[in-house]
Order: structure tokens, then C-alpha cells, then sequence
């Protein structure tokens, strides 16, 4: 591979259209500001708990309405297609045109998808809440990242990893809710997942509030540069360096989100309540590679991040279909941990490779994560129908080995 569409000045860079009205993405005119940034991380934490209970009762749905495994793998497709096709245009949209109510807009819509899956009754009924849910999570996802971004001081994969972390944390919890809650009393107690989207709207408020005080200030600091220090090839080459890692980390996470209790069922004989403690403490690993992924990235630079989740938890991906059930759980554990480390590394990298638009970039990963993320629960459904989940979770332990292709994203000191 030659060198020159890598070094920044070898072409014209890339210009793109500055937004009417932008949040600048590379000047921050304070430090961190801890209290929204805690706040965005807060609400997605509430967020994604919401969303991790879906997945977590499916071994109660699988029961309830005698679905097959690529049903339940619709059921999440819906849900995350949802979101995947609608992120990148309400980012692109609030780019151009800031919607500051958006955030507690969308966690209503949230709401309204809790009551209609805690009150359905037929198939038609969880498609119909998922997609609801769905269209909540495309409204936050984007906007929440673009706050996270402007009270970040600078520190753009610190303020990004507790952002992300504040979602994994939320989705840990959300099995351990499903098991203590939902699982023992039916369906219907999904309805006390309303009072958790009624704190979070309350929170995107107070989010919102600040925004519309700072926002024009943040603005007038200085209007965020568009100009990429890129050739267009080298940034189109980067995006799709870029998708193709999401693939391959989204695939393989979405095999324990959506059928690691099924794994553990299958393999190790354990119950349904039984398995989301192992499902828990993944997602617990996950949070915390997150969390670290980000600072870690902002001192040692986005392509080593990457570098180490993908290539680093290859040889556990490996060992995990051939281990026993505690080695399993250790497997995962380091799996979890390692691997999630790169997605605040993957998201700044983005909105650095393409700056000014924060909105339509964040909207694009998240929609990507949950694309690929619905794609994939789908498609490895229909694959454990045929071959069983065993075999599924053999044959996805290959797909860390994608990140050999982080070696074609061009380097940047962060």
C-alpha cells in the first residue's frame, strides 16, 4: 500500500458543507464539564437498561409464544434495524437544524414502546413494541453523543467512553433486572420499566437546559472546522475500514447479548435465570472495557486501541467454544473487557476523519452498531435453527481476526 493518500497533506483535503448552526467539534471553550457529561452517561445507562431487557426475556418469549430462534432473531432485527436506519438521518438533521428536545422526545417514545411490549400478546405485538423502542433509541443515540462532545473539554474519547460505559453499565443490569423481575412475575411486570424512563426524561431536561444555555457560546468559540486533513480516498477508505471492524465487533458482542443464555442453556445444561449471571458478568466486562478504552485511547492514540481489541482477544475467542463452564465464564469475561475497548476509539476516530459533523457521524456508528447488531442477531438465529448455537459460536470466533484490516486506517497521534 503506498503512503501518499495516508500522509495528510499528499492531496486536497476534503471540505464538507458546514452546518447553519453547529456545535464545534474541535474547540472546546471549557474543561470537562462533569455533571452533563455524568448526566448523558446516567440516562444511557437507563437507556440501555431498557434495551438489554428485551434480549434478556427471550428465553421467556421463546416459551410463551413457541417462537423458533430466527423469530426471536427478528424480533431483535426489528428492534435494531429501527434504530440503525434512523440514527445517521436525525443526526444529519440536527446538524443542520438543532432539535434540543429531542433527547426527552425520544426517551418518550421509549416509554410508549415499554407499554406495548410489558401489554402484547401476539408476535405482531413484540415486533410492533421493538420497533417503537427502536425509533426512542435512534432519537437519543446521536443527540446524546453530540452533548457528551461539547461538554467534553477537549477530552473527546474520555467524554465518549463514560458515555459509552454509562450504556454498557445499563446493559449489564438490565438481565440481572429481567431475572429478579420480569421473569419470576410474567411479561407484564415490563411495565415498572416505566418509572426508569420517567427519571430518565426528567434527567434529558436538566441536560437540555444547559444546552440551551451553552450552545450559542460553544458556537461562537469558534465554528467547528470542516475541513477533513484527509484526501477523499483516504477518508473513504477509512469509513469502510472503519464498517468493517463494527462488523465484525457487533456480530460477535451480538452473539452474547442475544444468545449467550441459549449457549449456556444448551452447552452446560444451566436454567434460564442461572445464565443471565453469566450473561451479566460479560456485560459487566464490557462496561468496563469501555470505560477504559476511551483515556486509554485519548493518551496512547485511536489505532493502538484498536489495534489491541481486535488482534489482542483473538486467541480467547478461539479457546472459548472447547472450554468447560468456568473457563467459559473467564473467557467471556476477558472477551468482554478486551474487546469493547475500541468503540470510543472507533466513534472519535469517525468524527475526526470527518469533522463538523458530529450529529450525522455519531448517528452513523450507533446506527451502524444496531444495523449490524439486528443484521447479525438475524442472521445467527436462522443459523442456530440449522446448525445449532454450538456450531454459531465456533464459527464466530474467527471474526476478531477482521481487525488485521486496522492496519489500513491512516495513523493519528489521538
Amino acid at each position: 500500500m503506498s503512503e501518499p493518500d495516508v500522509n495528510p497533506v499528499s492531496a486536497q483535503p476534503v471540505e464538507f458543507p458546514a452546518p447553519s448552526v453547529s456545535v464545534p467539534s474541535d474547540h472546546q471553550p471549557q474543561g470537562l464539564v462533569v455533571q452533563i457529561v455524568g448526566a448523558v452517561a446516567l440516562v444511557h445507562l437507563m437507556n440501555d437498561l431498557i434495551q438489554a431487557v428485551l434480549p434478556a426475556i427471550f428465553p421467556m418469549l421463546k416459551d410463551t409464544y413457541h417462537l423458533t430462534f430466527g423469530q426471536i432473531g427478528w424480533v431483535a432485527l426489528v428492534y435494531q434495524f429501527t434504530a440503525s436506519l434512523l440514527q445517521p438521518w436525525v443526526g444529519l438533521y440536527t446538524d443542520k437544524r438543532p432539535l434540543p428536545y429531542l433527547l426527552p422526545l425520544g426517551m418518550v417514545a421509549t416509554l410508549i414502546g415499554i407499554v406495548l411490549l410489558a401489554m402484547a400478546s401476539s408476535y405482531t405485538g413484540l415486533l410492533l413494541s421493538a420497533a417503537v423502542v427502536g425509533i426512542g433509541s435512534a432519537a437519543f443515540h446521536p443527540e446524546a453523543s453530540r452533548v457528551a462532545r461539547m461538554a467534553s473539554g477537549g477530552r473527546f474519547g474520555t467524554a465518549q467512553s463514560a458515555f459509552q460505559v454509562g450504556g454498557n453499565t445499563g446493559s449489564a443490569i438490565g438481565p440481572l433486572f429481567a431475572s429478579a423481575i420480569i421473569l419470576p412475575f410474567g411479561q407484564t411486570a415490563v411495565g415498572w420499566l416505566v418509572f426508569v424512563a420517567i427519571a430518565a426524561i426528567w434527567v434529558l431536561f436538566f441536560v437540555t437546559r444547559w444546552r440551551l444555555q451553552h450552545a450559542p457560546r460553544l458556537v461562537a468559540a469558534g465554528a467547528a472546522a470542516t475541513t477533513s486533513p484527509y484526501s477523499q480516498a483516504t477518508v473513504i477508505r477509512a469509513l469502510s475500514v472503519i464498517a468493517v471492524l463494527m462488523f465484525a465487533k457487533f456480530i460477535y458482542i451480538g452473539a452474547f447479548t442475544n444468545y449467550f443464555t441459549f449457549y449456556l442453556i444448551e452447552r452446560f445444561d444451566l436454567t434460564a435465570r442461572e445464565s443471565q449471571f453469566y450473561l451479566f458478568c460479560f456485560l459487566a466486562a464490557v462496561a468496563a472495557g469501555t470505560f477504559a478504552g476511551g483515556p486509554v485511547g485519548d493518551r496512547i492514540g485511536r489505532k493502538a486501541v484498536i489495534w489491541i481489541s481486535f488482534l489482542g482477544v483473538a486467541p480467547f475467542a478461539l479457546m472459548l467454544p472447547h472450554a468447560n463452564l468456568f473457563w467459559t465464564a473467564v473467557l467471556a469475561i476477558t472477551i468482554g473487557l478486551i474487546m469493547s475497548s475500541a468503540f470510543a476509539a472507533l466513534v472519535v476516530y469517525a468524527q475526526e476523519i470527518i469533522p463538523g459533523r458530529v450529529g450525522m457521524v455519531s448517528g452513523m456508528m450507533f446506527g451502524l452498531m444496531f444495523g449490524i447488531g439486528g443484521i447479525g442477531a438475524a442472521g445467527l438465529g436462522n443459523l442456530a435453527d440449522v446448525y445449532g448455537i454450538v456450531w454459531v459460536y465456533q464459527i464466530c470466533a474467527f471474526l476478531p481476526l477482521l481487525g488485521l484490516f486496522t492496519a489500513l486506517l491512516p495513523s493519528r497521534r489521538r
